[in-house]
């Protein structure tokens, strides 16, 4: 049964197969994934390069950790199911004036080969809990206009639409029950 899971180095191969699926589609997960080739991607099929990528993007979690120019500490989780990897999740834990307009505290993508099965869905719903106990209540979750999927995913997670900024719709879930 898919879970949500710290980032682990365990999943090197099945990460490695998704970032492949995300090339090969050109969907470069808002930027997130083309940022992470040119950081740590020429380290990733070596297990101590990934080892390495995985403890730094542990530590954005941290208000003194490294990340990059202007981000804001932020948890990922990973969402698997066995050795697989589907897809993850991050709540960022403030909102700084650009992301309360375009980015909010919730991004998540799935791999290519894995969407349409509802695994978005989940993925939001189980993250929620976890937002809440970082105080977040509620969160801003936001996506483009034209993204259906992503709206739907949205929507079924309890977004309320506040209003389109820039092609960008925004949504606000409550957290706590």
């Amino acid at each position: 049964m898919p879970q949500l899971i710290l980032p682990d180095a365990r999943f090197r191969v099945s990460f490695l197969d998704a970032v492949h699926e995300h090339i090969v589609e050109d969907d470069f997960f808002g930027g997130t994934l083309a940022r992470e080739l040119r950081e740590h991607g020429g380290t990733w099929r070596q297990p101590a390069g990934f080892a390495r990528y995985v403890e730094a993007v542990r530590e954005e979690e941290s208000e003194t950790g490294r990340r990059p120019e202007g981000f804001v500490p932020s948890t990922w989780y990973w969402y698997v199911d066995g050795d697989t990897y589907l897809g993850r999740i991050q709540i960022r834990h403030r909102l700084t004036p650009y992301l309360l307009d375009y980015g909010g505290h919730i991004g998540y993508g799935v791999r290519p080969t894995r969407r349409r099965r509802g695994h978005a869905t989940a993925m939001l719903r189980d993250v929620l809990p976890y937002a809440q106990a970082l105080a977040l209540d509620p969160v801003l979750v936001t996506c483009d206009s034209t993204n259906i999927a992503s709206r739907k995913v949205i929507e079924a997670g309890g977004g309320e639409f506040e209003d389109e900024r820039d092609g960008k719709l925004r949504y606000w879930i409550r957290t706590g029950g």
